[in-house]
């Protein structure tokens, strides 16, 4: 039995639960706009951070994931290389991710606690069973690189 979807067919595999099996042939095309520069960084095997340029902010610590704007003034930031050591914050193994995501499975994300950085930021551990407090260190996929945040990654330091 098949089914239209979009235009497309959908083979039904199971009628009860409904499982189907709908091909997909479009593409989505996405501008990283002004966090271009962290996805090239992560290509080149660096971390790039922003911090608040704004001498009357409070504000001085680096921000990852980065962004355009300071979240305190909205004044403009600017680029600067993080740690690429640190220590996780907090962990949680996902077993079933989805399709896109190209990790191992089960996966271990985990939050990294990097010094001077004023957020956590979220990735995976490539290596080992991730514990709290555990160093860390970044490694980068600069051999053939995504252009996603899949482009780092972190193992045990």
């Amino acid at each position: 039995m098949t089914v239209k979807l979009d235009g497309t067919t959908a083979e039904v595999l199971n009628a009860d639960p409904l499982v189907i099996k709908n091909q997909k042939s479009h593409f989505h095309i996405h501008s990283y706009g002004g966090w271009s520069k962290f996805f090239v960084g992560l290509r080149e095997g660096k971390l790039l951070a922003t911090r608040c340029t704004n001498a009357e902010c409070d504000e001085k610590s680096l921000w990852l994931p980065p962004r355009c704007e300071c979240a305190d003034c909205w004044h403009a930031t600017e680029w600067v290389e993080a740690p690429t050591v640190g220590k996780v914050y907090t962990h949680s193994t996902v077993l079933y991710p989805g399709a896109p995501f190209r990790a191992s499975t089960p996966c271990p994300l985990i939050s990294v606690e990097i010094e001077g950085v004023c957020t956590k930021l979220m990735s995976y551990l490539k290596e080992g069973d991730p514990e709290i407090g555990m160093p860390v260190k970044a490694v980068f996929n600069t051999e053939n690189p995504t252009n996603t945040i899949l482009d780092l990654s972190w193992v045990p330091a």
